[in-house]
């Protein structure tokens, strides 16, 4: 018997397991033949601005230098693009990141945890990890349900709630007006982790207001989606000023590359090269949905950088046609849980790998129902 350090029960007791399983594994397993499409994992094919990849090469002869780990110019960046102080933001690596510290500050073991079943997996990842315990409400009509959050917040009396708005892995999305009268009825000892993540992608008019004299509201974005810095993992968090000095308690100063904090204050420079981004998001949208309409499926409105593809019927005949595209070297994901997973859902990608998708989906349908 060797022996070895002990875990602590909490650990010990979790699955070995991680949110997904990149391409770059698959395409191992694979013998490592490549995929032609990279269309499943809801990065911009389009890339940073050129004016940001000018930035980070006349930066990377600084790399030798650690970054600020006040994250001073950044941070003064998103507060003056958000029309906020820049006490009210603090930086992290990705919103994945900064879901961990936000669940680590606010959740004990047993405690419960809102969120929605089949929602970003990633924020799952983090409350099991602190051993929070967590309650899942059905997605109702492809949205995340507004009502049936709220009901579970008080049923349960959590001091957590995961809301993405827009919405993966469905791509839908409510009103500004929805969100805000979520967020008026919530207790006041209930934190509300708002995910804007394709935020810049969707109406203007989903978008609430930022109030960062809301003590339980905090809004998160990120530089991967509509900015085209997925590889950087660099994001951001917005709240009500004292709680955004404890989560500087518990983050890690050096957790962002410096490379990372000059691309995204390059790329909330450049606008007009994110509306170039959404013209060209919204086309590719259209392309997916009509795609899908040509053989037979349904396209579910999206207001993010993928389209959720109905399949018209259930779970193992969405999981066929995707296992079937995999196949074929088109990389593409979907929903796992009951009712969601009757889709399958497709980045918007460069135009020849919609090209490729057009081709390989029928050959896909065929397969899977044969």
């Amino acid at each position: 018997m060797v022996l070895r350090p002990a875990l602590t029960p909490l650990v010990a007791a979790l699955p070995t397991t991680v949110p997904f399983v990149g391409p770059e594994a698959q395409e191992r397993d694979r013998g490592g033949r490549r995929f032609r499409a990279r269309i499943g994992a809801n990065e911009s094919s389009f890339g940073p601005a050129p004016s940001v990849i000018a930035a980070m090469r006349a930066a990377a002869p600084d790399m030798w230098m650690y970054c600020d780990p006040d994250n001073f110019e950044l941070k003064a960046a998103v507060a003056a693009h958000h029309k906020v102080s820049r006490n009210n933001v603090v930086i992290g690596e990705g919103i994945d990141g900064l879901l961990n510290l936000v669940v680590r500050m606010l959740i004990t073991p047993g405690q419960a945890v809102v969120t929605s079943l089949g929602a970003y997996p990633t924020f799952n990842f983090h409350v099991d990890g602190f051993g929070g315990k967590l309650v899942a409400v059905p997605y109702e009509n492809d949205h995340e349900n507004l009502d049936g959050l709220l009901a579970a917040v008080k049923r349960e009396n959590a001091p957590l709630v995961y809301l993405s708005n827009p919405d993966n892995p469905m791509g839908t999305w409510w009103e500004a007006h929805e969100i805000q009268r979520f967020i008026e009825a919530l207790p006041e000892t209930t934190m509300l982790i708002l995910d804007e993540a394709y935020g810049e992608l969707g109406p203007d008019s989903a978008l609430v207001p930022i109030d960062v004299s809301r003590p339980n509201v905090i809004w998160m974005r990120t530089f991967s989606k509509a900015y085209g810095l997925a590889g950087i993992r660099c994001g951001y968090a917005i709240g009500e000023e004292l709680f955004i000095s404890e989560i500087e308690k518990v983050r890690n100063h050096y957790g962002n590359n410096r490379m990372g904090l000059v691309a995204g204050e390059a790329a909330l420079a450049d606008q007009a090269w994110l509306a170039e981004v959404k013209a060209k998001v919204a086309a590719g949208r259209e392309r997916i949905a009509g795609i899908a309409r040509d053989n037979g499926l349904s396209p579910i409105p999206s207001a993010t950088n993928f389209v959720t593809i109905d399949c018209g019927s259930d779970g193992a005949f969405a999981l066929g046609i995707m296992k079937e595209l995999l196949a074929r070297d088109v990389f593409i994901r979907k929903p796992m849980v009951p009712v969601l997973n009757r889709c399958i859902r497709v980045s918007v990608g460069l135009p020849y790998e919609l090209d490729i998708f057009a081709e390989e989906l029928p050959k896909a349908i065929a397969a899977a129902r044969g």
